[in-house]
């Protein structure tokens, strides 16, 4: 008697949880946004947020929770419970880059993460202040060659992608180009655009009404091809750097443990939204490429640009001071 009884709550409970799913979302959800809002990953991650909210019938909440490289706000994610109702707007930067900088980390982004689907992808773009004479990637190396020591690059903080670029540039180039650090977005464009930085890594969300207003040039792309936004601009690989590519990506993740048909429904809603015209309208906009994709090739991509970025750190001798 008492195992029917037993038997009978059990297959209640696992129905109840079923029917739970089934109904998935119940109660409003939210991003987490490792960045301060008006970045490119805030960008980005608000539009998204809202048409996921208005398909799934709940609002998604954004949370920006900016801090160390982004590992404030992935840390955040990595411990929310693993129910659905939390899902981080992440960069390449907490997904694979931090990983070869720091000795230690709170957070696993392979073990504690299970994938969605990759949003966007864009290149890094190197640009100079009008009145750095120069005009593309090649001018670029031979004022620095000409002059060591005396032009530096801007990026928006130690360990960045930016910086990743910047150290990897000067050496296969052997040059001698000072990098200056920044605590963000905001100081390192204002400076760019004043005068005060001569050159400066930038994601290209950031950095394209810039380059369209021409108060700064676009004088190289850190992607394997062209950017569709600014075809004219040669990328590093063509101007004799063969093999390079910086590349800054955003992807969708949710915590470790979350259910499976749970995973599948945010696959599909987002895959939908990243190809949709408005979304795509906007990327373009920004110079970022729509991407998608299945969360294995996500969860590739993830390993794939751990070792890539290990190396550079190990070949150019990057240390964060």
């Amino acid at each position: 008697m008492f195992a029917r009884v037993l038997v009978s709550l059990l297959l209640s409970a696992l129905a109840g949880g079923a029917f739970a799913q089934a109904q998935y979302p119940v109660k409003p959800m939210r991003m987490i946004i490792p960045y301060p809002p008006g970045g490119g990953t805030d960008i980005l991650g608000r539009p998204i947020a809202k048409m996921l909210g208005d398909k799934l019938g709940q609002q998604v909440l954004v949370d920006n929770r900016g801090g160390a490289s982004g590992m404030v706000g992935a840390e955040l994610a990595a411990r929310s419970a693993p129910d659905g109702y939390t899902i981080l707007m992440s960069t390449s930067g907490e997904a694979a880059l931090n990983v070869a900088l720091y000795p230690k980390m709170n957070y696993d982004p392979i073990k504690d993460f299970t994938p969605i689907t990759q949003v966007g992808i864009s290149p890094l773009v190197l640009v100079v202040h009008p009145s750095l004479p120069a005009k593309n990637m090649k001018e670029y190396i031979a004022l620095a060659k000409k002059n060591p020591g005396a032009i530096s690059y801007a990026s928006i903080g130690s360990g960045s992608a930016q910086h990743m670029a910047g150290e990897w540039m000067k050496l296969l180039n052997g040059i001698d180009v000072i990098h200056v650090a920044y605590k963000g977005g905001g100081p390192q464009l204002t400076d760019l655009m004043g005068g005060h930085s001569p050159s400066a890594f930038l994601a290209l969300p950031v950095a394209a009404p810039h380059i369209k207003s021409g108060r700064i040039r676009a004088v190289g792309m850190t992607s394997a091809q062209r950017s569709s936004a600014f075809p004219e601009v040669a990328t590093f690989a063509e101007t004799g750097m063969p093999g390079f590519e910086v590349s800054q990506w955003w992807a969708t993740f949710v915590p470790r443990g979350t259910p499976n048909d749970i995973v599948k429904r945010l696959h599909a809603e987002i895959s939908v939204i990243v190809k949709n015209a408005e979304m795509k309208g906007r990327m373009a906009e920004l110079g970022v490429d729509p991407v998608g994709g299945t969360p294995e090739q996500l969860g590739e991509l993830v390993r794939t640009e751990i070792a890539k970025f290990k190396k550079i750190v190990a070949d150019a001798k990057i240390t964060l001071n």
